[in-house]
């Protein structure tokens, strides 16, 4: 039963708790088993709450006995992206200088979710200040891949990926400004969804996006199943009175979507970022599926995609008044080249990467006609593509440029101006919903995956889109070294 349990939803775990076939306490300590078997490889979960989870577990079942209204996910273990407020729990982003603070209440989101009857196993590790998409800082260490550990988790919300990915948590929350929800699900094989901007509160994350960023950092759900995410999405979505960027939107239902004469767009590439064959095989795989079911598919190609990293870069800089410095010195600016130096010799307690970030990212102001002139054209792009999808159309479009990288790389590409992250980012300033969707492993047993994207408001679709590619190309494949080749 162990193993088994591993590999289900947790709306299917909460089912059996609530028919009385399976206790909260036993699906907690199958998670917590599985995690201790995992964790020392994967570094993944940085600080555990497992006596807590234990009690909590047991009063949840002594709740059950009671006859009484149970919540959705009553006794369902999960886990929790560090950068969130969970109360008891470190709230440090991976910053050295926040190590020991700790999180005296919950987030919006870690909140609703506990309402709902979740039971939080523990964080999970994050980039510094969660603005890298390698999960690795100097307070917590590197975070290493469940299908292999030479492979890089994804970031920032790398921790939640890759312990969902392993099965040791049916889901988690995470947060996404320029892929962090969906580059972690691709690089660990599940389904990551960031929701339309403004629909979930980020209240209770740090840092906390700036008034005008907080369209563009979304908060959401990665599940190893399908149908995990839009319970979690209804549950997590509304204003808070908090989060500024935060609105209502009457959500659609992704059980009422039909494909049959519905348009789908496939963009294979932005004509920047060279993308892999084989992602893009599978992304003509997913459109042939539509198409099989009666959808209108057509590929495109838009030219101006190829500004993507420009676009995202200068709409991010323009709406950012807190320089990322100073967060970096929490509230007193860093010197970036002075980080960099002391980082050449071992001595810095900010890694390169946050470092050099800080260094570029006043260079947009450098030339501020071409910034406006990128911010311009986001909304000349958004356009175009809202134009190709029609109102209840949606878009397919490739999750990275290849499969998880090895470690390091995605640093030393950077270097070369290869912002291969853009097909993520573009997005976020685009305030278009996005689910990321896995589609198998490859030859070399990393996962494949693809984006469905779709206008504002309709996140419905792309849960649609993740619910039936699902069925169609098997979802989330456990690793195999964690579940002994089953």
């Amino acid at each position: 039963m162990s193993d088994a349990l591993l590999r289900e939803s947790a709306t299917s775990i909460a089912r059996q708790i609530r028919e009385g076939v399976l206790t909260s306490r036993r699906a907690v300590e199958i998670h917590i088993a599985h995690l201790e078997r995992v964790n020392p490889t994967l570094n993944a979960v940085v600080r555990d709450r497992f006596e807590q989870a234990r009690a909590e577990a047991d009063a949840a079942d002594a709740w059950t006995q009671t006859g009484r209204e149970l919540p959705q996910f009553h006794g369902v273990p999960c886990t929790v992206k560090e950068c969130f407020a969970l109360a008891g729990m470190p709230n440090a982003s991976g910053l050295v200088r926040r190590k020991d603070i700790i999180a005296t209440e919950d987030a919006t989101a870690v909140a609703r979710m506990r309402a709902a009857g979740f039971v939080p196993l523990g964080v999970t590790n994050t980039s510094e200040l969660c603005m890298w998409m390698e999960t690795n800082n100097y307070l917590y260490g590197r975070t290493n891949n469940p299908y292999n550990a030479d492979h890089i988790v994804g970031g920032s919300s790398g921790g939640e990926g890759a312990i969902v990915g392993s099965g040791a948590s049916p889901l988690g929350v995470g947060s996404d400004i320029g892929g962090s929800i969906r580059m972690p699900a691709f690089f660990n094989g599940v389904f990551g969804h960031k929701p339309t901007g403004g629909l979930v509160p980020g209240t209770g994350q740090y840092p906390m996006a700036d008034k005008g960023a907080a369209r563009y950092l979304a908060t959401g759900p990665l599940c190893r199943r399908a149908e995990d995410l839009w319970p979690l999405v209804q549950l997590m979505a509304g204003p808070d009175g908090v989060d500024p960027g935060t609105v209502d939107f009457d959500l659609g239902d992704p059980n009422t979507v039909d494909w049959s004469g519905r348009t789908v767009v496939s963009i294979e590439g932005t004509g920047a970022q060279q993308v892999s064959q084989e992602l893009i095989d599978a992304q003509r795989l997913v459109a042939d599926h539509f198409e099989s079911l009666g959808a209108n598919v057509k590929v495109v190609v838009i030219s101006d995609l190829k500004y993507a990293f420009d676009i995202w870069s200068c709409c991010m800089q323009v709406v950012n008044e807190t320089p990322f410095g100073t967060l970096m010195g929490q509230g007193t600016p860093i010197s970036p080249l002075t980080e960099l130096a002391r980082w050449a010799v071992g001595r810095s307690q900010h890694t390169a990467m946050a470092s050099l970030l800080a260094f570029t990212e006043p260079l947009v102001d450098w030339a501020p006609s071409y910034r406006d002139r990128m911010v311009g054209l986001r909304d000349t792009l958004r356009q175009a593509l809202l134009d190709q999808m029609g109102p209840e159309g949606i878009l397919l479009f490739p999750s990275y440029t290849r499969v998880a990288p090895k470690h390091h790389s995605p640093f030393l590409r950077q270097l070369l101006l290869r912002f291969d992250f853009a097909y993520t980012a573009i997005l976020n300033v685009m305030e278009f919903p996005v689910t990321q969707v896995p589609l198998g492993l490859n030859s070399a047993g990393l996962p494949l995956g693809v984006q469905v994207v779709a206008g504002h408001g309709q996140d419905h679709l792309t849960v649609a889109g993740a619910l039936e590619l699902e069925q169609a190309f098997g979802g989330w494949v456990p690793p195999e070294v964690w579940f002994d080749g089953e």
